[in-house]
């Protein structure tokens, strides 16, 4: 089997919480990863550990097969949260700045602004952006670079239907090309619209973790581990 990345017995304590607590995650590559939990479960915490956001308490995280370096991130793609726009600028003024970071041609933005569907906002300040438009113009900024790994924590979060079909045809588009996504949610329904494989954070505890089997009721197995991992 092969893992674009792992995680072993990776930790967050904050004071005498653990917001993720030993978590052995395995990531397969080229897959779409779900994973999900109620709001506080540790789904983000997690996240912001893979995306060098804060520094573990203790264990490891391996990228293709070893230990992960602050160089690695450049593989990466996230959008944790809410989307690190400069509201006073525009789609494109908020990716050249990236781009002129990560020193890829101005080519790459009208590129990443026609896969969102944001190439005709032109001078408008993304600041007056739908919350819909700011999570599309989060995406481009995410995928800029190019990332061989994407991280989307709750991208539906607030979206309306048409927004949200528009979001599955890209993570869909995004994984035939090639790419790996992580999508947290602790929304179920979505997240079985998109995923392979699922995991269950409970309690900073990943407690499930497995291949989504389409034949399964996901909101009954999402209860029943859930409630054992209570116990």
């Amino acid at each position: 089997m092969s893992y674009l990345l792992e995680t072993k017995m990776l930790t967050k304590k904050y004071k005498k919480q653990r917001a993720n607590d030993k978590v052995n995650f395995k990531l397969e590559q080229g897959s779409v990863y779900g994973l999900l939990g109620a709001n506080g479960a540790g789904k983000s915490t997690l996240l912001k550990m893979i995306t060098g956001m804060i520094e573990p308490t203790e264990g490891t995280i391996l990228f293709k097969g070893r230990k992960m370096v602050r160089g690695d991130l450049a593989h990466v793609g996230a959008l944790i949260e809410t989307a690190p726009i400069y509201e006073e600028l525009t789609a494109k003024e908020n990716l050249k700045i990236r781009t002129i970071l990560y020193g890829l041609p101005d080519s790459r933005i009208d590129e990443v602004l026609e896969i969102v569907g944001l190439q005709n906002t032109k001078r408008k300040p993304a600041g007056k952006f739908s919350l819909g438009m700011k999570q599309r113009l989060g995406i481009a900024m995410a995928i800029l670079n190019h990332p061989q790994l994407l991280i989307l924590d709750e991208p539906t979060n607030g979206l309306d239907p048409l927004a949200i079909n528009e979001f599955r045809k890209m993570v869909r588009r995004f994984q035939r090309e090639g790419m790996t996504l992580i999508i947290s949610s602790h929304i179920l329904s979505e997240i079985e619209q998109l995923a392979d494989t699922i995991g269950i954070i409970h309690d900073g505890k990943l407690v499930y973790q497995e291949r989504l089997d389409r034949a399964q009721d996901l909101e009954e197995l999402f209860a029943k581990i859930v409630r054992k991992a209570a116990v």
